[in-house]
């Protein structure tokens, strides 16, 4: 079985958030998945199986499988239409967070992802100890999304790791208005065993649709200013969903050596 490594939202090598996709006849056990993930140590690895009306997609971390993640959608969408069906505009993926359809964009794709209900809560003593730096507003919907005054707090924060686990939300972001872009952003997620993610999709079909609503914008530029850095360009469409485009570049393929029972 070959394994592809593919870097996600970036058209450099080396930058933007790197993701293992695997693209299988058969699906092996969850443990045997696990493992793999593990020994990648990549935030996703994307386990693909074709099916009669597109594929398959699964996703894990090296500590858990999760319902949805974009830079490894990004990633599969490239592998597929680059070596598996070049000729085709789009793919559809089956996950655990329904069908998402990945275009063709120009050089990169664009992927149609689900957006979340989110609610403002309190902003909390726990939260600045865990940040570093005090919010000045807190979002809730899948992940804990906080806000923060200059977009310089977000880029040199360095969170307390096992802070953040007691915080609410599945991972816990940081977000600022952008001086280049209209938001800058971290990811952070030691709750699924990845300390900081370097460009996270699935944050941003939160992240993109609170800056639209404070921006009074349908499309939103955003980067994630992690080490590797990268960049989605992100619209709302009708139906709580959001478009978000990237760009992809392969980094390297490589045949595993053992068995995936």
């Amino acid at each position: 079985m070959k394994q592809y490594i593919v870097d996600a939202f970036t058209k450099k090598p080396f930058s933007g958030n790197p993701a293992a996709v695997c693209v299988m006849e058969d699906w092996p056990s969850e443990a045997s998945m696990m493992k793999l993930a593990m020994e990648n140590n990549l935030s996703e690895t994307a386990f693909i199986v074709k099916e009669n009306d597109g594929y398959r997609l699964r996703w894990f971390t090296p500590g858990t499988e999760v319902e949805l993640c974009g830079h490894a959608t990004l990633a599969s969408a490239f592998v597929i239409l680059t070596f598996f069906e070049p000729d085709s505009q789009a793919v559809q993926f089956h996950t655990k967070s329904g069908l998402l359809t990945v275009r063709r964009s120009g050089s990169g794709f664009e992927m149609d992802f689900p957006t979340y209900e989110l609610k403002e809560i309190p902003v909390t003593d726990a939260m600045e100890q865990a940040f570093g730096i005090r919010p000045v507003k807190a979002i809730l919907g899948l992940d804990l999304i906080c806000v923060f005054e200059h977009e310089e707090d977000v880029r040199t924060m360095q969170p307390d790791q096992a802070k953040l686990t007691l915080l609410e939300g599945r991972l816990q972001n940081a977000t600022a208005k952008g001086h280049e872009t209209d938001c800058v952003s971290r990811s952070f997620c030691p709750k699924v065993a990845v300390a900081e993610d370097p460009v996270c999709g699935s944050a941003h079909c939160q992240i993109a649709p609170y800056w639209a609503g404070e921006l009074h914008k349908r499309e939103i530029s955003a980067y994630q200013a992690s080490r590797r850095g990268g960049y989605l360009l992100c619209r709302m469409e009708d139906r709580g969903r959001i478009a978000i485009r990237g760009d992809a570049v392969l980094v390297a393929v490589s045949e595993l050596a053992v068995h995936l029972d």
